[in-house]
């Protein structure tokens, strides 16, 4: 548990899912991201995330995703695995990671549009239970239930972590009062979003920039680690063309963004699966290469 938490502080690394030419999934692709990530000093990988298109992913290939970046990560940084949709398979998915190696759960907030409270805390007990003791990361994109609620949910033994994912600063402020000390909160909306949210207690940050510029990522989490919000603002300043075009669409091309990249540097991850868009539009894609040629990544 203690080597999760101090990894919590850092960066979760959200890697994405590589499909071959017949669209089936091809964990081996992340081989040279993995390496280039693990080499940079990324903290976490977490796979099934929504940069790996979690929703999009038969429930066998989630699997699969979640014993094959163990194997490649081979114990060189904590691996988080990501879980979620029906109470059913979210334990059956715990059950396997547990099972394949992995280090620690990630919890998807449940999109059920009918979720209360307490039956979202009745949901990470039995995830938390079917994990066999890895320690759990809560992932909040909609944090209406309150600090309150939020902070009961935080009580649940096993809960390590929160990926707070919304912009909603006070809110985050409230439950980090609420909640147990031990509680690591995450800035859960990657590079951009980490020094506003640091400012009100948030330590670490998620990334999906780490896939394709881990370097960048980790200069940003040394420079707010040491408290320098302007070399972090600088540095943010520099990559943020990226992730204005990951936001776009609705945040449909938040991984098309992504493998865009990839494949412009030699690493082609596949086209995303729908409904995420299957590609970049041409001012998008002259923005990306701008960017990257700009940035060294070519």
């Amino acid at each position: 548990m203690s080597r999760v938490r101090e990894a919590l502080a850092g960066i979760s690394g959200i890697l994405v899912t590589p499909y071959g030419d017949d669209g089936e999934i091809a964990p081996e692709k992340l081989v040279p991201i993995i390496d280039r990530s693990v080499d940079a000093g990324v903290d976490i990988l977490v796979v099934n995330g929504n940069t790996g298109e979690f929703y999009s992913l038969e429930e066998a290939e989630a699997a699969r995703m979640c014993s094959s970046v163990v194997e490649m990560v081979d114990g060189r940084a904590p691996v988080f695995a990501g879980i979620g949709r029906s109470i059913r398979e979210a334990e059956r998915a715990a059950k396997h990671a547990a099972k394949a190696g992995a280090d620690a759960l990630m919890i998807h907030q449940t999109p059920d549009p009918f979720v209360s409270p307490r039956g979202y805390a009745d949901y990470v007990r039995r995830v938390v239970d079917a994990g066999d003791g890895l320690p759990v990361m809560l992932y909040l994109r909609n944090d209406g239930m309150g600090p309150n609620a939020i902070a009961e949910i935080c009580s649940i033994e096993g809960v390590a972590g929160v990926k707070w994912a919304t912009t909603n600063a006070l809110n985050l402020s409230r439950a980090i009062e609420e909640s147990p000390e031990d509680v690591i909160w995450v800035a859960g909306l990657a590079e951009v979003w980490a020094p506003p949210l640091y400012a009100v207690g948030a330590r670490g940050f998620t990334s999906g920039l780490i896939n394709v510029w881990p370097e960048r990522s980790v200069a940003i989490r040394d420079a707010l680690a040491a408290g320098d919000y302007p070399e972090a603002g600088r540095l943010i300043e520099g990559m943020r063309v990226f992730e204005d075009i990951r936001a776009e669409e609705m945040g449909g091309t938040n991984v098309t963004g992504v493998k865009a990249a990839l494949t412009a540097q030699g690493m082609d991850c596949g086209a995303c699966r729908p409904p995420g868009a299957s590609g970049l539009t041409e001012r998008q894609t002259a923005d990306l290469m701008g960017f990257m040629k700009e940035a060294g990544l070519l």
